[in-house]
């Protein structure tokens, strides 16, 4: 690379930020345009994880059964908004072929290794940046109420164990011991110990700032509306600021990567799949771990003076952002089942947004196959906040012409 390289990326979120920082750390000249506020899209509602644990691809073997079962409850984690869309029956259809063994082998050895990354990395931007990510390694307990979601736990943990995570089986003593504000009957639990957790927003603040400082231009409310391309080189961005010229074009655009990748007829078919995030006020017996409960597959991470919980899944179109209030109350009663909340916990604060699926669910890290300078990194599913340095390294590799430490084939855009 010569320092007449230019890279303009698309995307203000966390996968977005840490590419600029990636890149400016090795030289380039980087800047980074966003249609809102930096951090304030997907990223800040994610639940702060950084769980190599949690590497799994969303169409794991045997989640069609459990699928339709979710299907017929209004208040289940997952939800397939109805729909004619083709673009939604084609996401569909290769969804399902991607619930085999070998793909799923293959995602989680790629999925866990850019975490395991991105954990070690996060580690070390905290001691680098002090007190600004409210960084904790606390390791993080998967608890069941059941005995399938214990087996369905358990079964996590051996898949991960494989690729260098480890954890352990707990009993329900053990559960109790390790996290007092656990209540009620349980039937065991698995605990992870080397993950960790922080604050989303303030993670992508602090990496942006120091992109800042290595000399990356971040601006905000700036909006893509069109590509001008010269064969098969994109050559002039069209903003709300007016045009842009790069030597490359990063597309970080997370659930709106489709829409904007429609204007350069490439098909990226990333889904939104909403998500709700909710801050209460802090329990009188709070967590000290991140915990996920199995059978609701909600997350709750403890914070300084409050607590959040995550969770649910709804696959619609991508510009629902609609509120559904069987939801939002099902992760609420979800909690109370493990956790001792008041009949009406105060929510101060009710986030919902779009987390960016592939069919398969790995993202898309690399090049366009029609536009030699556009790179697309994009897709990352419930793991933009973990895996984001880990996809950053990646693409700094690619788009700086070194050889990458992270096989690249699964990540290739041109899977699609």
């Amino acid at each position: 690379m010569t320092q007449k390289d230019d890279i303009l990326i698309i995307g203000g979120g966390i996968i977005g930020i840490t590419c600029a920082y990636e890149l400016s750390q090795r030289g380039a000249r980087v800047t980074v345009i966003d249609k809102g506020e930096i951090g304030f899209g997907c990223s800040y509602g994610n639940a702060g994880w950084v769980t190599p644990c949690f590497a799994m691809p969303l169409p794991m073997p045997g989640m069609l059964l459990k699928s339709i079962g979710w299907l017929m409850d209004p208040e289940s984690p997952l939800y397939i908004q109805p729909s004619l869309n083709p673009d939604l029956f084609k996401w569909l259809l290769r969804f399902l072929r991607s619930m085999n063994k070998s793909l799923m082998e293959q995602s989680i050895h790629s999925l866990v290794e850019i975490s395991k990354y991105s954990l070690e990395a996060y580690s070390q931007l905290n001691d680098k940046f002090p007190n600004q990510f409210n960084y904790e390694k606390n390791g993080l307990l998967m608890v069941s109420q059941t005995e399938a979601g214990l087996a369905a736990a358990e079964n996590e943990r051996r898949l991960v164990e494989t690729h260098g995570v480890p954890g352990s089986l707990l009993n329900e003593d053990e559960v109790h011991k390790l996290e007092p504000a656990i209540v009620g009957s349980v039937k065991g639990g698995v605990y992870f110990p080397k993950e960790a957790h922080l604050e989303p927003l303030s993670a992508t603040r602090t990496i942006a700032e120091a992109a800042i400082k290595n000399g990356v231009q971040i601006l905000s409310n700036t909006e893509v509306y069109d590509f001008v391309t010269d064969g098969n080189k994109i050559v002039e961005v069209h903003t709300t600021r007016g045009p842009m010229r790069a030597d490359k074009i990063v597309l970080a655009t997370g659930s709106w990567s489709p829409g904007l990748a429609k204007k350069l007829k490439l098909n990226i078919p990333v889904l939104g799949g909403k998500g709700y995030s909710l801050i209460v006020k802090p329990l009188k017996k709070q967590p000290k771990i991140p915990l996920m409960l199995v059978e609701r597959k909600i997350a709750v991470t403890p914070r300084s003076n409050s607590l959040r919980l995550a969770g649910t899944l709804e696959l619609v179109s991508p510009t629902d952002y609609s509120i559904t209030s069987n939801r939002v109350n099902a992760i609420l009663r979800g909690s109370k089942l493990f956790l001792d909340m008041p009949e009406n916990p105060e929510v101060l604060e009710l986030w919902r947004g779009l987390r960016p699926c592939t069919p398969d669910g790995v993202p898309v890290v690399g090049f366009s196959p029609r536009f030699k300078n556009l790179f697309i990194s994009a897709g990352h599913q419930m793991l933009g906040m973990q895996s984001a340095p880990g996809s950053a390294k990646l693409a700094g590799d690619l788009i700086l012409n070194e050889k990458p430490i992270f096989d690249p084939y699964p990540f290739r855009a041109e899977r699609f």
